[in-house]
């Protein structure tokens, strides 16, 4: 895979009549402007000119290209967006090459975000219908010129496997061969798409493309990325948000062999090494004084009673149905709040970026979810026009919404602009936790009432940071962040009084970001946690109770049906083991969770096993599908039951592995995915585990024990105190 930089305008004309080494070149949706990318060797051989905005490319021996616009971090696109392109072009899946896109937010922008990021579980759903027409689009221009060459209607020729055939004379022609005719084609408009009933490699458990040189080892992370006479630096920011460097003892660090540098900035300082070991010890050795600033009397309590306090002001009303004000004067009244804490990403791969700053140029080694924005970022910091800045994307060794932020990229330029070559700047990982851009605290209170067995009204507030209001302002409008709000608004249930508000709390001296499962982690948690506590309110089974509320939701309903069923809902367990079931609306895929996990009297919990029913839409590739929610089970039961960051005098306190725990192996339980087949447009599937998996635990340990926890991580002392 490579990665190109640099482009110029080209005309529409010369779009569709250039060629890849007299190939076919064809962009997915002609754009406004189209562009020229700089020439490289493919195995085709020529120079190639194409345009992005997610392309395809198709070379005289018949490899076809397609340039990602999103990026790989585990999830599966490098498979499964290619098979969308391929069964439309009816391709041979074995033909098909891939590229990371270049930086470019007005020809690679997100379909659905409007800007180049790979996050929020959406890029089949971005994709989906754009790539599909691409595909038929290049597959009826192929067709049409080998019926011209034929002399025959085109209507008598079909494509597969990268040929046209034509049934009446049973002449063939490879892809390859027909693309110089077919780059003279006019682009055609409205061609059909195939039916689902017809697809050949949608819904196919096809290996990934990836796969293969990870196993080697081949894969190129951006913490791999090695060049000629490339240095290695590390560094240390001030612990606290805000803080600044006052002095800096170096001597020890200097006499460590292969130190070569220490780079001062405001806010850090830098070893840097002829190898990463040198840079750490030199790290290691420097005595650092710094003034923290006014976040350095911050404590966790202190958050806390600040986000207490602002849910208790009105909010911003996000949507509201029916009468809530009576309807909650109707039945049984019922509150509670629940809390999430924040959370640090912790990614296998820990931040890097490897930079090289030249008086007029900079050229950038990453792995981002934004390139785009690293490239306008790392102009910034550099000081040069955006088009001096080469930002060259990597696959990712975990995202996770991390790699949503470029302060890494910022930091390593700032560093680099004092070294003389390229450096390659790591974060350690005890760097890598403390300085984050955490999930955010969250604090959600509900008042409900429940008559007749049913919920009559619903009253939530969500109380917690606007990352929005940072990261994509658009989306922040009238006081309300669509990501805080998620999966409280469009909960499953027909609930006739219906109020959601939303109250906008910044921590102070603790910045936040996007972390898996984004907003809906902690919407999920707190509606089905409530909803379990209702189910017992009106003395019902929690799916039984789920299910007299989903009569106009069938899609939800043979979610519920099928994980109650699979999971042995209903049958005998043993003393202390409970099952527990989430339902979700997120990523527009329809998710049941069951969880079944065993407390002991110590507190201790155990899971047993996970049973999930999935109805994501068309389901590209099953088993990318399930590998998603397994990883993301996971990663959620890992942060019920050990995740959280906290603050002490403006630092985070936990810094590795050893205070910031995993799941281990021995720990994981047995995991089923039962995907449900449908013909619907895909949904997203990436996050979905992960917000389904904390609630549906939660849940299980409040069947096992009695306890209604409210907080997570899973309190253990509180969940030993009870007996059964």
């Amino acid at each position: 895979m490579k990665i190109q930089a640099g482009s110029r305008p080209i005309s529409r004309r010369s779009l569709l009549t250039s060629g890849f080494a007299g190939g076919l070149l064809l962009a997915f949706h002609v754009p406004l402007r189209a562009a020229q990318q700089g020439a490289h060797r493919q195995s085709g051989g020529g120079d190639v000119k194409f345009a992005p905005n997610a392309f395809i490319r198709i070379a005289p021996a018949g490899r076809i290209t397609l340039v990602m616009p999103q990026v790989e971090m585990g999830q599966g696109v490098y498979t499964s967006i290619p098979m969308i392109l391929a069964e439309e072009l009816d391709a041979d899946f074995s033909q098909v090459a891939l590229e990371h896109a270049p930086p470019d937010d007005a020809l690679y922008a997100n379909p659905i975000l409007h800007y180049q990021v790979t996050g929020n579980s959406n890029s089949i759903r971005a994709w989906w219908k754009p790539l599909r027409t691409a595909g038929a689009n290049a597959r009826a221009m192929l067709v049409r010129a080998a019926a011209e060459q034929w002399s025959v209607d085109s209507a008598e020729c079909t494509a597969a496997n990268s040929q046209v055939i034509h049934h009446g004379s049973g002449r063939q022609q490879s892809y390859g061969a027909l693309a110089d005719a077919a780059s003279l084609q006019t682009l055609p408009n409205n061609v059909a798409l195939k039916n689902p009933s017809d697809f050949v490699l949608i819904g196919k458990p096809l290996k990934r493309l990836d796969t293969p040189e990870k196993v080697l080892g081949k894969t190129i992370y951006g913490i791999d990325v090695m060049l000629p006479d490339m240095k290695f630096a590390t560094l240390k920011a001030c612990p606290v948000v805000g803080g600044k460097v006052v002095a800096v003892d170096d001597r020890a660090a200097r006499k460590i062999p292969g130190v070569r540098q220490v780079v001062v900035l405001d806010d850090l300082v830098a070893v840097v090494g002829n190898h990463m070991w040198a840079a750490k010890k030199g790290l290691e050795a420097l005595v650092v004084d710094w003034d923290v600033g006014p976040n350095g009397g911050v404590n966790q309590d202190d958050i806390w009673r600040d986000i207490r306090s602002a849910s208790e002001k009105t909010g911003v009303v996000a949507t509201s149905r029916g009468d809530i004000e009576k309807g909650l004067l109707v039945g049984e009244r019922v509150e509670a709040s629940y809390e999430l804490p924040f959370l640090a990403h912790a990614a296998m791969e820990p931040m890097n970026a490897t930079v090289h700053c030249k008086p007029d140029s900079c050229e950038i080694w990453t792995g981002t979810q934004v390139l785009a924005r690293v490239q306008a970022d790392a102009a910034k910091a550099v000081g040069l026009p955006v088009k001096k800045v080469i930002a060259r994307n990597h696959i990712l060794g975990g995202g996770f919404g991390r790699r949503l932020e470029t302060d890494m990229v910022t930091s390593a330029v700032r560093i680099a602009r004092h070294v003389d070559g390229p450096v390659k700047v790591v974060w350690t990982r005890e760097e890598d936790v403390q300085h984050d851009f955490y999930r955010p605290a969250y604090h959600d209170a509900i008042a409900a009432t429940v008559s007749d067995g049913k919920i009559a009204s619903w009253k939530y507030k969500v109380t917690g940071p606007a990352i929005f209001a940072r990261r994509l302002p658009a989306a922040f409008k009238s006081g309300i962040d669509v990501d805080a709000i998620d999966s409280a608004v469009n909960v499953p249930y027909d609930i006739p009084n219906f109020h959601v508000e939303y109250v906008r709390a910044e921590p102070r001296g603790v910045p936040t970001g996007f972390w898996r499962g984004v907003g809906a982690n902690n919407n999920v948690f707190a509606v089905e946690s409530f909803m379990d506590e209702l189910a017992r309110k009106a003395d019902k089974d929690p799916i039984e109770f789920r299910r007299s509320m989903l009569g106009g939701r069938p899609r939800f309903l043979a979610a519920l049906n099928l994980a109650a069923e699979k999971s042995g809902w209903g049958e005998p367990l043993p003393a202390r083991v409970g099952r527990g079931v989430s339902l979700q609306p997120s990523f527009a895929s329809f998710i049941a969770t069951i969880v079944e996990a065993e407390v002991d009297t110590q507190g201790e919990v155990r899971v047993r096993r996970v049973t999930s029913a999935v109805d994501t839409g068309i389901a590209v590739n099953p088993d990318t599908v399930m590998a998603q929610v397994e990883g993301g089970l996971i990663f959620g039961l890992t942060a019920a039951l050990y995740g959280e960051i906290t603050i002490a005098g403006g630092r985070v306190k936990q810094s590795n592995f050893n205070d910031y725990r995993m799941l281990r192996i021995n720990e994981a339980p047995r995991i089923d995915v039962h995907i449900i087949k449908s013909g619907e447009a895909p949904g997203g599937i990436g996050e979905t585990g992960v917000t389904g998996s904390a609630p549906a635990l939660r849940n299980a340990i409040y069947a096992a024990t009695g306890v209604a926890l409210r907080r997570l991580p899973i309190d253990r002392r509180l969940i030993a105190a009870k007996r059964s």
